[in-house]
Protein backbone atom coordinates (compact mmCIF):
# COMPACT_ATOMS: atom_id res chain seq x y z
CA UNK A 1 0.00 0.00 0.00
CA UNK A 2 1.47 3.33 -1.01
CA UNK A 3 0.93 6.61 0.79
CA UNK A 4 2.02 9.07 -1.86
CA UNK A 5 0.09 12.29 -1.73
CA UNK A 6 -1.41 11.71 1.71
CA UNK A 7 -1.09 14.22 4.50
CA UNK A 8 0.05 12.81 7.83
CA UNK A 9 -2.60 13.15 10.53
CA UNK A 10 -0.19 13.81 13.39
CA UNK A 11 2.80 16.08 13.52
CA UNK A 12 6.15 14.67 14.55
CA UNK A 13 6.73 14.83 18.30
CA UNK A 14 9.56 16.98 19.65
CA UNK A 15 10.16 15.57 23.14
CA UNK A 16 13.22 17.73 23.86
CA UNK A 17 11.28 20.98 23.49
CA UNK A 18 8.47 19.64 25.64
CA UNK A 19 10.97 18.56 28.31
CA UNK A 20 12.70 21.96 28.27
CA UNK A 21 9.44 23.89 28.54
CA UNK A 22 8.32 21.64 31.41
CA UNK A 23 11.68 22.12 33.18
CA UNK A 24 11.48 25.89 32.66
CA UNK A 25 7.97 25.99 34.12
CA UNK A 26 8.95 23.82 37.10
CA UNK A 27 11.99 26.02 37.72
CA UNK A 28 9.87 29.16 37.61
CA UNK A 29 7.18 27.74 39.88
CA UNK A 30 9.57 25.88 42.19
CA UNK A 31 11.92 28.75 42.86
CA UNK A 32 9.30 31.46 42.78
CA UNK A 33 6.44 30.14 44.85
CA UNK A 34 7.83 27.85 47.56
CA UNK A 35 8.50 30.74 49.95
CA UNK A 36 8.11 34.17 48.41
CA UNK A 37 11.21 36.36 48.48
CA UNK A 38 9.01 39.33 49.42
CA UNK A 39 8.02 37.51 52.57
CA UNK A 40 11.62 36.69 53.39
CA UNK A 41 12.85 40.25 52.86
CA UNK A 42 9.94 42.02 54.57
CA UNK A 43 11.77 44.78 56.47
CA UNK A 44 8.76 45.35 58.76
CA UNK A 45 9.30 41.82 60.09
CA UNK A 46 12.83 42.54 61.30
CA UNK A 47 13.47 43.26 64.98
CA UNK A 48 15.96 42.51 67.71
CA UNK A 49 15.27 39.30 69.58
CA UNK A 50 14.35 39.80 73.24
CA UNK A 51 16.79 37.18 74.51
CA UNK A 52 19.25 34.54 73.39
CA UNK A 53 16.59 31.82 73.67
CA UNK A 54 14.23 33.96 71.56
CA UNK A 55 16.96 34.27 68.91
CA UNK A 56 17.51 30.50 68.92
CA UNK A 57 13.75 29.91 68.59
CA UNK A 58 13.57 32.37 65.68
CA UNK A 59 16.52 30.71 63.97
CA UNK A 60 14.92 27.25 64.26
CA UNK A 61 11.56 28.38 62.90
CA UNK A 62 12.98 30.59 60.13
CA UNK A 63 15.40 27.89 58.95
CA UNK A 64 12.53 25.39 58.81
CA UNK A 65 10.27 27.88 57.01
CA UNK A 66 12.77 29.46 54.58
CA UNK A 67 14.88 26.31 54.08
CA UNK A 68 14.91 26.49 50.28
CA UNK A 69 15.50 30.26 50.23
CA UNK A 70 18.42 29.95 52.62
CA UNK A 71 19.93 27.14 50.53
CA UNK A 72 19.74 29.40 47.46
CA UNK A 73 21.41 32.28 49.36
CA UNK A 74 24.30 30.09 50.56
CA UNK A 75 24.76 28.56 47.10
CA UNK A 76 24.76 32.03 45.51
CA UNK A 77 27.45 33.25 47.92
CA UNK A 78 29.49 30.11 47.19
CA UNK A 79 29.05 30.64 43.44
CA UNK A 80 30.22 34.25 43.66
CA UNK A 81 33.35 33.16 45.54
CA UNK A 82 34.21 30.66 42.78
CA UNK A 83 34.07 33.04 39.82
CA UNK A 84 37.88 33.26 39.59
CA UNK A 85 38.50 29.53 40.12
CA UNK A 86 37.49 27.83 36.83
CA UNK A 87 37.89 24.18 37.87
CA UNK A 88 35.98 24.73 41.10
CA UNK A 89 33.33 26.65 39.18
CA UNK A 90 32.84 23.77 36.73
CA UNK A 91 32.52 21.31 39.62
CA UNK A 92 30.07 23.69 41.32
CA UNK A 93 27.94 23.96 38.17
CA UNK A 94 27.75 20.14 37.99
CA UNK A 95 26.70 20.08 41.65
CA UNK A 96 24.11 22.80 40.96
CA UNK A 97 22.57 20.54 38.33
CA UNK A 98 22.28 17.86 41.02
CA UNK A 99 20.72 20.44 43.39
CA UNK A 100 18.21 21.50 40.73
CA UNK A 101 17.03 18.00 39.91
CA UNK A 102 17.21 16.44 43.37
CA UNK A 103 16.06 19.33 45.57
CA UNK A 104 14.70 22.45 43.88
CA UNK A 105 12.66 21.05 40.97
CA UNK A 106 11.07 18.03 42.61
CA UNK A 107 7.32 18.06 43.10
CA UNK A 108 7.04 14.62 44.67
CA UNK A 109 9.15 13.19 47.50
CA UNK A 110 12.37 11.49 46.45
CA UNK A 111 12.16 7.69 46.50
CA UNK A 112 15.17 5.38 46.57
CA UNK A 113 14.55 1.62 46.49
CA UNK A 114 10.88 2.17 47.45
CA UNK A 115 11.83 4.29 50.49
CA UNK A 116 10.73 7.91 50.68
CA UNK A 117 13.58 10.30 51.53
CA UNK A 118 12.75 13.43 53.55
CA UNK A 119 13.65 16.85 52.10
CA UNK A 120 15.88 17.61 55.08
CA UNK A 121 17.93 14.47 54.42
CA UNK A 122 18.29 15.44 50.75
CA UNK A 123 19.35 18.96 51.80
CA UNK A 124 21.95 17.66 54.27
CA UNK A 125 23.37 15.03 51.90
CA UNK A 126 23.60 17.47 48.99
CA UNK A 127 25.22 20.10 51.23
CA UNK A 128 27.86 17.69 52.53
CA UNK A 129 28.47 16.25 49.07
CA UNK A 130 28.88 19.76 47.58
CA UNK A 131 31.37 20.79 50.25
CA UNK A 132 33.40 17.56 50.03
CA UNK A 133 33.57 17.58 46.23
CA UNK A 134 34.51 21.27 46.15
CA UNK A 135 37.22 20.69 48.76
CA UNK A 136 38.77 18.14 46.41
CA UNK A 137 39.47 20.96 43.91
CA UNK A 138 42.07 22.51 46.29
CA UNK A 139 40.60 25.97 46.86
CA UNK A 140 39.81 25.17 50.48
CA UNK A 141 40.25 28.56 52.14
CA UNK A 142 38.08 30.34 49.57
CA UNK A 143 35.26 27.83 49.94
CA UNK A 144 35.38 27.63 53.71
CA UNK A 145 35.30 31.43 54.03
CA UNK A 146 32.39 31.71 51.59
CA UNK A 147 30.46 28.97 53.44
CA UNK A 148 31.08 30.70 56.77
CA UNK A 149 29.85 33.98 55.28
CA UNK A 150 26.77 32.23 53.87
CA UNK A 151 25.94 30.57 57.19
CA UNK A 152 26.45 33.89 59.02
CA UNK A 153 24.14 35.74 56.60
CA UNK A 154 21.48 33.06 57.05
CA UNK A 155 21.94 33.01 60.83
CA UNK A 156 21.72 36.79 61.15
CA UNK A 157 18.63 36.96 58.97
CA UNK A 158 17.00 34.06 60.83
CA UNK A 159 17.73 35.63 64.23
CA UNK A 160 16.37 39.06 63.29
CA UNK A 161 13.32 37.91 61.25
CA UNK A 162 10.20 37.79 63.46
CA UNK A 163 8.25 34.55 63.28
CA UNK A 164 4.78 35.79 64.24
CA UNK A 165 3.44 35.59 60.68
CA UNK A 166 5.07 32.29 59.66
CA UNK A 167 3.18 29.02 59.58
CA UNK A 168 4.93 25.74 58.81
CA UNK A 169 1.73 24.05 57.68
CA UNK A 170 -1.60 25.16 56.30
CA UNK A 171 -3.55 23.62 59.18
CA UNK A 172 -1.71 25.76 61.73
CA UNK A 173 -2.28 28.83 59.56
CA UNK A 174 -6.01 28.16 59.42
CA UNK A 175 -6.17 27.61 63.19
CA UNK A 176 -4.29 30.87 63.86
CA UNK A 177 -6.54 32.82 61.47
CA UNK A 178 -9.63 31.38 63.14
CA UNK A 179 -8.30 32.34 66.60
CA UNK A 180 -7.67 35.93 65.47
CA UNK A 181 -11.17 36.15 63.94
CA UNK A 182 -12.73 34.86 67.17
CA UNK A 183 -10.73 37.41 69.17
CA UNK A 184 -12.01 40.21 66.92
CA UNK A 185 -15.62 39.07 67.37
CA UNK A 186 -15.34 38.93 71.17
Amino acid sequence: MTTYGTIPTSSPEVPNLEYLSRAKERLRSGLGTRRPWKEMFDFRALSLPASFSDAIGRIKLNVAYFRMNYAIVVLLILFLSLLWLPISLIVFIVMMAAWLFLYFLRDAPLEVFHHTIDDRVVLIVLSILTVVILLLTHATVNKVVSLIIGVMVVGIHAAFRKTDDLFLDEEAAGTEINKSRMAQIN
